[in-house]
């Protein structure tokens, strides 16, 4: 049966128990996803550092023929010069690429989840050209593309400004034992929010793979519901 990798940073990185409720999206994507998931995924991960620590050579090491990688960095390349979109970073995203090709599997490219940062009703992006990179190197590449910067930005202006927080990590003091003093953190999901984006990008992985089309088509032809 596929096996789905996942290489990321903390967005999508496995909870740790002490920041519950905080989450990354890979947390649950077994369970919506309904295959097995290998969560590689680390806090501050750049496409540099994951292959530095030897990360990128561990999840290889378990990729079988027919398996599926899933990238998402963009949150800490961005801080690194030598991480420019049109450059370190795409190079190594491409490297990557090729890598899980040569393991006859199947790579899909993520764009970087957005920051609930508002301005006014909109949220103001923060990931430069980032985004736009990743999803150049897609087409240029023939990769499978989930855009987790246009949807989450959605998702956010859908919800509104207090509706959405409840995604992200707003925790009051005393709310939670990890988090005594409370936060606000408008980049880290709770669960609630990595939920959400974990139902997302199953549905997003599920239909690159061309599954749940199998159930005949429901309705009368010409007679809308």
């Amino acid at each position: 049966m596929t096996r789905y990798h996942l290489a990321g940073d903390s967005t999508v990185a496995p909870g740790k128990p002490p920041e519950h409720p905080m989450a990354g999206w890979g947390t649950f994507l077994a369970e919506r996803l309904g295959f097995e998931v290998c969560n590689h995924a680390f806090g501050g991960a750049t496409t540099q550092s994951f292959l530095d620590v030897g990360s990128w050579q561990r999840l290889l090491d378990g990729v079988r023929s027919g398996d599926v990688v899933v990238i998402q960095f963009g949150h800490n390349d961005q801080k690194e010069a030598e991480l420019d979109a049109r450059g370190g970073f795409t190079d190594r995203l491409r490297a990557m690429i090729e890598d899980v090709r040569e393991c006859d599997a199947r790579a899909v490219l993520c764009t970087p989840v957005e920051r609930r940062w508002f301005a006014g009703s909109r949220v103001d992006p923060t990931h430069g050209d980032y985004p736009n990179a990743v999803r150049e190197l897609a087409r240029s590449t023939g990769t499978p593309l989930v855009d987790l910067t246009a949807f989450t930005t959605w998702l956010y202006e859908d919800l509104g400004d207090r509706a959405s927080r409840s995604l992200l990590s707003h925790y009051a003091p005393g709310e939670y034992p990890g988090w005594p003093d409370g936060l606000t953190d408008d980049t880290h999901f709770s669960v609630t929010g990595a939920r959400r984006i974990a139902a997302f990008v199953a549905l997003s992985l599920r239909a690159i793979a061309g599954l749940d089309g199998d159930q005949p088509a429901k309705g009368r032809r010409g007679i809308v519901p």
